[in-house]
């Protein structure tokens, strides 16, 4: 991973989601997607809504501006609507590592190929384009829905950060931390191509 001050953020292709670069105009997409199951009531993550969605947007700007952000709107190829936003974050240049979070996507897309891909396309252009050594996720201790789902990616867990945040009630969280190191990337990346594979044909 070179001098992260001069990474811009990429559009990654997939054949059912592409992610592009989050942009200011994007809030009412955002809002749109996030009302698909009133996603800005959940306890456990934070989704932008309709009174949040512009300090959201501003503050994964302002570490882009930084270098220390890649922030994505999730887009589904077929309709070319916004699905969902995920992002690269803590982005350490001299340690090669970061961690893809933030990630959040409409109720009726959850459990899809749609996140499946998407993970895909962010942890290849990771560990194959950035270099990296390591790539972390972190989630609520609650969010078993979170959980699993990395999991199943193929990240191993490596802890519970206690009272790792603040949440915008108020609760104390707990976090969950699990990682993919580079020597397992080969096996984790083969198992997502095979999943992916079978559900396209599907």
């Amino acid at each position: 991973m070179s001098d992260t001050s001069s990474l811009t953020t990429p559009t990654l292709s997939g054949e059912i989601v592409e992610l592009r670069p989050l942009r200011a105009s994007d809030a009412n997409a955002l809002v749109e997607a996030a009302a698909d199951g009133e996603l800005w009531n959940l306890k456990v993550t934070v989704v932008p809504g309709p009174a949040t969605v512009d300090a959201y947007i501003d503050k994964a700007l302002e570490g882009e501006r930084a270098g220390t952000v890649m922030p994505f709107v999730i887009v589904q190829r077929a309709t070319g609507r916004v699905i969902g936003s995920t992002r690269f974050w803590k982005l350490d240049r001299a340690n090669r590592k970061l961690e893809i979070g933030h990630t959040w996507l409409a109720a009726s897309m959850q459990r899809s190929a749609a996140n499946t891909e998407a993970k895909y396309l962010l942890l290849t252009y990771a560990f194959d384009t950035l270099n990296c050594v390591r790539v972390q996720f972190t989630t609520d201790e609650l969010n078993e829905k979170s959980r699993a789902a990395i999991l199943r990616i193929g990240a191993k867990q490596e802890g519970i950060v206690r009272h790792e945040r603040i949440m915008p009630d108020g609760r104390k969280r707990n976090s969950v931390r699990f990682s993919i190191i580079d020597d397992e990337w080969p096996e984790v990346r083969a198992n997502l191509e095979a999943r992916l594979a079978a559900r396209i044909k599907n």
